[in-house]
Parts: structure tokens; C-alpha cells; sequence
């Protein structure tokens, strides 16, 4: 299983999806979330090494929004459960998204008769759901039934700071060679609101034929509805009931955008702002920029390249087969990675920092992929990790015996201190 979807298992499960001994380290209010969210961007350059220390995915399959509680044929309000996240690959559930309840003038039924109003038709069974003043935030799910096979859907309510990086990542599409889907499509509205309408699948690795499709919608107010539907009767362990989920494209982008969620909406608290962090790279717009001044010139040509403030990627090529490179950097980090870098594995270099590098094979389903990774911590908690594949995409097979860069070299490109001020 691919370390996204093990990673939505266990925040189905058990919250918020804290690895063990990492519990206590979750601090309150908005430094937690800034961490959080830093430890979600950074699963895509780990794999499985860094479940140990990581927690989310920048997109991901974690659908946290309508976990909790025991369905029944009636609706009802759902025990309160921590569980923060969303689907797409987005990142979500930071601490700093307004998710507690409102005044608890939307019930759980009033919710449950929405959902039902905005269905094309058919019955829907097996619902369950939150209002306005239920712990952690208003939600409405349950199975549709249009006479073509049962199918699980979903919208959990919530608000967001519109100009943060939680809504920013919530209606941007994903990197294909970082998540496998069939089509995704992102637009700003003409009155402002962002949507995404993502068609994808459960399980990143396509390990499973089941599929899950949505929209996200992020409104100027910081209004998120987030719609999610699968081509089977639940998300996870029963046989698909259908080819494609039952709502098409135009049919998700109605549900989210109806006026008829903004009662609810509108008695939840707003969210806080996030912070804006300071650009953790010196003299470069953005790691894309930095990783490919890093990257060898000499015989090799960068096919694709792309990435934001903190995460970068590099398709290169010698002739002998596409190799992907992934850079991903933080800030505050030495806490949460402390006992990552206390074993044997970790070299401790005359300035203090820590270097920990892995071979391990690739998570993403591609046959024979391996992954080898630099980590590097400086004392003052900022982190570098590069990655190179032997693939140019995760998610296929692989095209060459090993990937383009030596460890050595994946060395050399995280230590630089170029990446960081």
C-alpha cells in the first residue's frame, strides 16, 4: 500500500494520524499549525522512511472531513472526532481553519435534506452527519442510489483564511508525477471563489479500482466546500458497484457551489489568519530555481521541472532513461525530527548538522522504482531533503536500473548552503 493511503487509514483511525512518539509534540494554536502543515508538504519526499517523522500528504487521500461516528438509515449527529484533512492533495487541517462549530442553527438533518435536494434523483441511505454546533465542523454523508450501482458520497463545510496557504493548496491541482489521476481542473469564478474538480482514485498507486472524484470550492469570505463522491458504496475495502462515481464534472462543481450551504457556512466561526512565512530560501524565487542552479549540466538535460517556495522537482535525462528529482525544504523542524535523526543511520557533521541518507524501494506502485534520499537538519531546525528516482514518474515502472543522481551527489545539492539564509 502506497504511504498515502496507509497514511489515510490510520488518520481515519485514529485523528489526526500522530505517529506514536510524536504525540506531544503537537503544540496549540497557530505554530501548530505551521508545523503541521510543513510535516503534510513534506510526505512527498520520504516514502515510507519518513512515516516515521511525517504526517499527511500535500494532496492528499486523507478524508478526514466526514470520518467519525457509526452510520444508520436516519441521520444523526456524529460523535466528535479530530480528524483534519482533505482530499486532492491538498493541505488542509492545519490548526488555523475555522472547523470548531458555530451556534448550531444548521442541524444535522437540515444538512442531510441539502444533500438530498442537490442529488440528480435516486435515494440516498445510510446517512450521517454533523451540524453547525457539532465538534470538529458541519458534514453530511451517506450512499447514493440512482439505479446504476450504490455509491458512497460526501461534503464536509468548513472555513479557511482565503489568502493562506491551507486554501491555496486546497484548489490546486497536483503534480502528476507525484499523484496519479484522470483529469483535474482548477478555475477562479467571476465572483472570486476558486474551484477544483479532481477525478482520481482512492488509492494514490491505483491498487484498487475504486475511484474518487470532487470539488473543492474556496469562496473570497473563506467559505470550503468540499464535495467528494467514489464508484463504490464506501470508501475503502468494498467492491466498486460502477464504472464512475454518479456525478459528473458540471454535476460536482453544482453541488459545491450551491447557495443552499451557506446557512451552514455563514454560523461557523471565520477562520484565523495564517501566518505568512518568510521565504526559507536565500537569494532564489523559489526551490525550483534553487534545485536546478544544483543539478549537473553536463550531459544531462531537465526535461520537466516545477515546485513552489519549499518544494521543487526535476525530471532529468542523460539518454539512458528519465530520473526524477524531488527537494523539499523547512523550517522549525528539529523538534518534530529529533528522534529521526538520533539513530545509526545519521552522520553528524562538524557545524552540528545532521545527514541521514536511504535507498529503499519506491511507494508509489511502479515497478521496480527505488527512491534514494539525502535528509539534512541544521541545529537551528531548518531541513533539506533531496530525492532521486529511477523513474520520471513515481507512479510507473521504472526506466533505468538506478536513478541519475548518486547519493553522493544528492549530498552535495542538500548541503549547499545556497538553500537556505
Amino acid at each position: 500500500m502506497a504511504f498515502e493511503d496507509e497514511l489515510g487509514d490510520a488518520l481515519r483511525r485514529v485523528g489526526d494520524g500522530f505517529a506514536a512518539d510524536e504525540a506531544a509534540l503537537a503544540a496549540a494554536g497557530e505554530r501548530h499549525g505551521r508545523r503541521l502543515a510543513a510535516r503534510r508538504r513534506a510526505v512527498v519526499v520520504g516514502g515510507s522512511a519518513l512515516a516515521l517523522a511525517l504526517i499527511g500528504v500535500g494532496g492528499g487521500y486523507t478524508s478526514g472531513l466526514f470520518g467519525g461516528g457509526s452510520g444508520s438509515a436516519a441521520a444523526q449527529v456524529l460523535p466528535a472526532d479530530p480528524v483534519a484533512g482533505n482530499g486532492s492533495g491538498s493541505e488542509s487541517g492545519s490548526g488555523v481553519q475555522g472547523r470548531g462549530p458555530g451556534s448550531g442553527a444548521v442541524s444535522a438533518a437540515q444538512l442531510v435534506g441539502v444533500l438530498e435536494q442537490l442529488l440528480p434523483g435516486g435515494t440516498l441511505t445510510g446517512t450521517r452527519a454533523r451540524g453547525t454546533g457539532d465538534q470538529p465542523g458541519p458534514m453530511v454523508s451517506g450512499v447514493y442510489d440512482d439505479g446504476k450501482g450504490r455509491a458512497a458520497v460526501a461534503v464536509g463545510l468548513s472555513r479557511v483564511d482565503p489568502k493562506g496557504r491551507t486554501a491555496d493548496a486546497a484548489v490546486t491541482c497536483q503534480e502528476k508525477s507525484r499523484v496519479q489521476y484522470d483529469g483535474c481542473e482548477a478555475v477562479t469564478l467571476p465572483d472570486g471563489a476558486r474551484l477544483m474538480v479532481f477525478q482520481g482514485y482512492e488509492r494514490s498507486d491505483r491498487s484498487a479500482p475504486t475511484k474518487r472524484w470532487e470539488a473543492v470550492l474556496v469562496t473570497v469570505e473563506g467559505f470550503r466546500v468540499e464535495v467528494q463522491e467514489w464508484n463504490a458504496p464506501a470508501q475503502k475495502d468494498e467492491a466498486v458497484s460502477r464504472p464512475q462515481p454518479p456525478l459528473d464534472g458540471a454535476w460536482l462543481k453544482a453541488v459545491a457551489t450551491s447557495p443552499l450551504w451557506l446557512s451552514a457556512l455563514r454560523d461557523l466561526p471565520a477562520a484565523a489568519p495564517e501566518e505568512q512565512r518568510p521565504p526559507v530560501l536565500a537569494g532564489v524565487r523559489d526551490a525550483a530555481v534553487a534545485l536546478q542552479a544544483l543539478l549537473p549540466a553536463d550531459g544531462v538535460t531537465i526535461k520537466k521541472r516545477g515546485g513552489t517556495s519549499d518544494y521543487a522537482y526535476a525530471v532529468l535525462d542523460d539518454g539512458r532513461g528519465g530520473s526524477l528529482v524531488e527537494a523539499n525544504v523547512q523550517t522549525e523542524m528539529g523538534e518534530l525530527l529529533a528522534r529521526r535523526f538520533a539513530g545509526s543511520q545519521t552522520t553528524v557533521l562538524p557545524d552540528g548538522t545532521r545527514v541521514r541518507t536511504e535507498k529503499a524501494a519506491g511507494e508509489k506502485g511502479g515497478a521496480g522504482v527505488v527512491m534514494w534520499t539525502v535528509d539534512t537538519l541544521r541545529t537551528d531546525g531548518r531541513r533539506v531533503v533531496v530525492s532521486a528516482f529511477n523513474t520520471a514518474d513515481q507512479n510507473a515502472a521504472a526506466t533505468r536500473a538506478e536513478p541519475l543522481l548518486t547519493i553522493e551527489q544528492l549530498r552535495k545539492i542538500a548541503l549547499d548552503p545556497r538553500w537556505l539564509a
